[in-house]
């Protein structure tokens, strides 16, 4: 059997992509449209201390982005990719419906976090099933450990898309970022990887213009999680089929990783109830403080655009070694800045305060 991420035929290059792209946009943006013409109808998102919005807004708008993903994992598993196997096509669309189900779910009536992150886990052990089929003996996902550690980090980018999803247009120019950069950065020649980052983006892109740059709708769990499982999985993909080093994918995703994880490494620290809802990221910071939500995402998209991007497209013309050393030494500065950023931010609001 095939690697799941194998090379798609060029000859279906020049008739996939584009359409993949166009019907991919024209979902997730009918969707949002359509939650956001429901208004009152809809489960509105109510403003509150621990929210960054001012007015009663839709949420669930990603509900078109989750149906994309989980119909391209259908239309692999009927055998439209040559190369890719119906097996793999099925575990990916039962991954992303199940994210996404859970996380409907989760919009319309408050879930408990098991059962949330049990979904969570179940898909990140699909996708990284997908990943270790006939995986080269060089893949992450080739052995027991290296599949754990895909199964942790699935999971993982999935809650932390979750997290970041707070303030308008902010996750989904992210994901539009990472995905792009990815499908960008990898080697030529069509893989699944690829039309899955091609597909994410259209339909992210499709999905910005009720959420940015004022919100009319809100992506809700049920977009935010199977976009942060698609942003791994094109990661874990693309690295498996040489196409892209696993570590320009995680250089991509920094700004969200470094502000996710310290948050959430913070409040552990400090005794804090992690997995409550609170106002303690950087970007949720920076938006008290009295900056917009466009100038918050400006922040993030000049990290993006001047740090991630050009060390993510200088490592695979580097040595695996110094791949790592530059992505590390990315975390290293990301984790400085947030500090000091959170530091100067605290000592302004008491000062206010006084």
């Amino acid at each position: 059997m095939a690697w799941p991420a194998t090379e798609i035929p060029a000859r279906m290059d020049a008739w996939l992509l584009v359409p993949v792209a166009l019907l991919a946009a024209l979902a997730a943006a009918l969707a949002a449209a359509a939650v956001a013409s429901r208004g009152q109808r809809w489960l509105l998102d109510a403003p509150g201390p621990q929210r960054s919005h001012a007015q009663p807004t839709p949420r669930g708008g990603g509900l078109g982005i989750a149906l994309v993903l989980a119909a391209l994992g259908l239309g692999v598993w009927a055998g439209a990719l040559d190369g890719v196997s119906a097996r793999a096509g099925a575990a990916l669309s039962l991954a992303f419906l199940l994210v996404g189900a859970v996380g409907l779910w989760d919009d319309l009536k408050a879930l408990p976090r098991w059962p949330r992150l049990l979904a969570h886990g179940v898909a990140a052990v699909l996708v990284a099933w997908v990943a270790r089929e006939d995986a080269p003996p060089a893949a992450l996902a080739a052995t027991a450990a290296g599949a754990a550690l895909v199964v942790v980090g699935l999971a993982w980018s999935i809650n932390l898309h979750n997290f970041m999803d707070g303030i308008d247009g902010l996750l989904a120019t992210q994901c539009a970022f990472v995905l792009g950069a990815s499908v960008l950065l990898m080697a030529p020649a069509p893989t699944l990887a690829q039309l899955l980052g091609i597909a994410g983006t259209a339909a992210v892109l499709g999905f910005l213009p009720f959420n940015f740059p004022r919100a009319r709708v809100f992506l809700g769990d049920v977009g935010s999680g199977p976009l942060g499982l698609l942003v791994g999985t094109v990661a874990v993909l693309a690295a498996g089929n040489a196409r892209l080093p696993l570590a320009a994918s995680l250089v991509l995703a920094s700004a969200f990783v470094v502000d996710a994880s310290l948050t959430l490494a913070s409040r552990i620290v400090r005794g804090r109830r992690w997995y409550t809802r609170h106002r303690e990221h950087l970007y949720q910071w920076l938006a008290r403080s009295g900056r917009s939500h466009a100038r918050v995402v400006a922040v993030y998209a000049l990290w993006n655009l001047l740090v991630a991007l050009p060390v993510a497209a200088a490592i695979p013309r580097v040595g695996a070694g110094a791949g790592w050393a530059l992505a590390g030494a990315v975390y290293a500065a990301g984790a400085a800045t947030w500090i000091v950023a959170k530091r100067r931010l605290s000592r302004r609001r008491q000062r206010a305060s006084r």
